[in-house]
């Protein structure tokens, strides 16, 4: 290569006006010390916080939440040509037979919303979450259904909702990350980590996985034979020579590098004190049905109030245990019994802290499940036209059952939710305008809704 055209070349990078290097450094110095440092949204925001509650593998709606009688009664039969025309499953045949509920349902408090009997707990709080029964997708495969109601998207790389949500809020915690993931389940979720990535926003912004027991993250205890203070001084020591390599070349990420290396250091102190549960009173375990020690869903929860209580902002428990194909009564009895009551236990205890008002609380899968049969007479297929939901607190309307689905449970008849609809919304609680959140990238904005989605007022408070 020529030296002088070199020389040219790293001369117009670094010093022109219009250098890259100086538009990052720009972007550097107008962007705050601390990227987490908490913001001010587009209007007075009802919720402050966020704790959803991820039913990965979808939940089957027939079974929980959308009492079909006439399914029952239609049971082992085909269903009508006109219903399936168009229509695509993900492994079966759609002229497989109907299948009836497998479980009895009831109407529970003063908003007489019908729960199977599952959902024992939940009964208990029924007046004061809203089910929203109309939810729809547009996806009916597991890895793309979780991409799309995590990031808004069903292709890898953009912006999980958590990553938006603090981009957009910043946090109020100093001592734990602004964005927390579980996973208990089975497995992880079929997205992957992407379902609570940051994409192309800074990865400050990504969530932060802890382990339901022991130190959170992995390594975050000091080795042997080295103490506080020296730990310090390597730290001190690195940040000098990151903080060197920003002056320089001015890229964010390595902003992020620094403040993740502060944020471990003060997690040593922080983290110990949140995930010692036997500082609980045993009312508090009791209620949740956690047990200090032992990983559990329900240890989980009681930690994502803990952690709610310490500023952060956003906290996603992912369950992959849902996608009953087969055994369905077996494994949906034991997926009610490891969540029901400590996903009630969240609204009572919330409520009596008076933290209900400002904490988000979300729950739902990525689509619903089939009316027809999978599996002999034990199964549902993967179904994204029609699925339940249920959301509290947080300018949610309490005692509120929105939507209703045909006779069959197949599809939306009244006040259809789509997923980009449902992300408008809880942005709106949070205090923005959804088409207005917004970053740019590879020469364009995007925001978590893309080009849709319309705020769903019959759900506010």
């Amino acid at each position: 290569m020529d030296h002088k055209l070199d020389t040219a070349r790293r001369w117009f990078l670094k010093d022109c006006g219009v250098g890259l290097g100086a538009l990052a450094l720009r972007s550097l110095a107008a962007a705050p010390a601390n990227p987490l440092a908490p913001k001010i949204p587009h209007f007075a925001p009802k919720a402050k916080r966020v704790i959803f509650l991820f039913m990965a593998g979808a939940p089957s709606h027939l079974e929980l939440f959308d009492n079909k009688p006439q399914l029952a009664r239609f049971d082992g039969t085909l269903p009508p040509a006109d219903l399936l025309k168009g229509y695509r499953a993900a492994f079966i045949n759609p002229n497989s037979k109907l299948l009836g509920p497998k479980f009895q349902f009831a109407r529970h408090g003063k908003s007489g919303a019908e729960l199977s009997e599952l959902l024992p707990h939940l009964a208990k709080v029924v007046d004061d979450i809203a089910i929203v029964k109309s939810m729809t997708t547009d996806a009916f495969n597991h890895a793309p259904g979780q991409l799309l109601m995590n990031t808004g998207s069903m292709i890898f790389g953009r912006p999980s909702f958590g990553a938006w949500t603090t981009y957009g809020l910043g946090s109020e915690s100093q001592d734990l990350p602004a964005f927390v993931v579980f996973s208990t389940g089975k497995k992880g979720p079929s997205g992957g980590n992407s379902c609570w990535g940051s994409g192309f926003l800074p990865t400050v912004h990504q969530g932060v996985q802890f382990r339901a027991s022991g130190d959170p993250v992995l390594y975050l205890s000091n080795p042997e034979g080295v103490d506080q203070q020296l730990q310090r001084d390597s730290l001190d020591s690195i940040k000098r020579l990151n903080q060197m390599k920003l002056d320089q070349a001015g890229d964010p990420e390595i902003a992020t590098r620094i403040s993740s290396y502060e944020m471990a250091f003060r997690m040593q102190a922080s983290a110990p004190e949140l995930m010692d549960l036997s500082k609980e009173p045993r009312h508090v375990l009791d209620l949740y049905g956690a047990e200090p020690g032992k990983p559990s869903f329900a240890n989980c929860v009681l930690l994502a109030r803990r952690l709610a209580e310490r500023g952060v902002r956003f906290t996603q428990i992912f369950h992959e245990a849902w996608d009953q194909h087969g055994s369905l009564v077996k494994d949906i009895k034991q997926n009610c019994k490891d969540t029901d009551q400590a996903c009630a236990a969240l609204i009572q205890d919330l409520k009596q802290r008076g933290m209900l008002e400002d904490t988000l609380v979300v729950w739902g899968g990525e689509f619903g499940r089939t009316p027809m049969t999978q599996g002999g007479s034990d199964g549902r297929d993967h179904h994204p036209n029609a699925f339940t939901m249920w959301m509290a607190g947080g300018g949610i309307k309490p005692g509120l059952v929105l939507g209703e689905t045909d006779e069959l449970g197949f599809n939306v008849t009244r006040d259809k939710v789509h997923v980009h609809d449902l992300h408008a919304t809880l942005l709106h609680l949070l205090g923005f305008d959804h088409t207005k959140l917004t970053y740019r990238s590879q020469g364009r904005d995007f925001r978590l809704t893309d080009v849709h989605g319309n705020v769903v007022r019959s759900l506010l408070a």
